[in-house]
């Protein structure tokens, strides 16, 4: 019942804040942008008077799966980013203005307040995320040619376990400390860092979190899930209880002091 109770409550807050209805309208922009533009590129030139008399300009058909991968790179710069900003607040901001103490000094464990939230804000991303996806794959398969339904959803079902890592991360530095935007700056600054030494020891790190966007590509054209994305996938899995039981800890230890 606590953790219903507070659950619901976030909930309730991003209803009244109407993240219901503009994050996922923010992430259907974000997903269509590119397979439109990549569509209509050569239209858009020709209407600014970007070519010279005379010039033509002729732009490959790039690959259906190539474009739906296009919607998932601007979820992994710019979705990543309004996710870090939505989030940035729930314990931290509730921290600062004594509103978790108030909770937390009731019967309330620190297990169902911290699990509460992290699940409040999965829901609201991961809807978000699904429909841009499902626009975008709606959008390419109308431009550019089919992308298999099924394929698209395996994808989409391991993409968004790297986005919840990205939550579980903010949700950590929510717990370490108390000003929302030092909690931006440290869940970017993870997740960056993250992805550079994964670019850099790729071969060495196949199994990280941040490996999982670079072999969906292959899943997405041959419906076959490889043993790095599977090995990838569980890495992250085990990731995100580390960082909730992570999380749990620290806010206990803190709260205490």
């Amino acid at each position: 019942m606590q953790w219903l109770t507070i659950y619901k409550k976030e909930c309730l807050e991003s209803a009244r804040n109407y993240r219901w209805v503009w994050v996922p309208l923010v992430f259907i922009l974000f997903c269509i942008m590119d397979p439109l533009t990549t569509y209509y590129l050569p239209q858009i030139l020709e209407s600014t008077g970007g070519l010279p008399d005379g010039a033509t300009f002729n732009i490959p058909t790039p690959p259906a799966p190539n474009v739906f991968m296009m919607s998932i790179s601007q979820i992994n710069t710019l979705g990543v980013l309004v996710i870090a900003l939505i989030t940035m607040g729930t314990i931290a901001g509730e921290r600062k203005s004594g509103v978790a103490e108030l909770i937390l000094v009731k019967p309330v464990s620190y297990s169902a307040y911290v699990t509460a939230k992290w699940a409040a804000h999965v829901s609201l991303v991961l809807l978000s995320v699904f429909v841009g996806l499902i626009a975008s794959w709606y959008y390419v398969q109308l431009l550019f040619g089919d992308v298999s339904f099924i394929h698209v959803m395996s994808s989409v079902a391991f993409y968004v376990l790297y986005i919840i890592f990205v939550i579980s991360i903010s949700l950590f530095m929510n717990t370490w400390t108390k000003i929302p935007g030092l909690v931006l700056f440290l869940t970017i600054s993870v997740i960056l860092v993250l992805n550079l030494i994964t670019s850099i020891f790729s071969h060495l790190l196949e199994w990280s979190p941040t490996s999982i966007v670079s072999h969906l590509p292959a899943l997405l054209r041959s419906g076959e899930v490889g043993q790095n994305l599977w090995m990838a996938g569980l890495i992250t899995i085990l990731s995100i209880i580390f960082l909730l039981f992570g999380a749990i800890q620290t806010l206990k230890r803190r709260e205490i002091v």
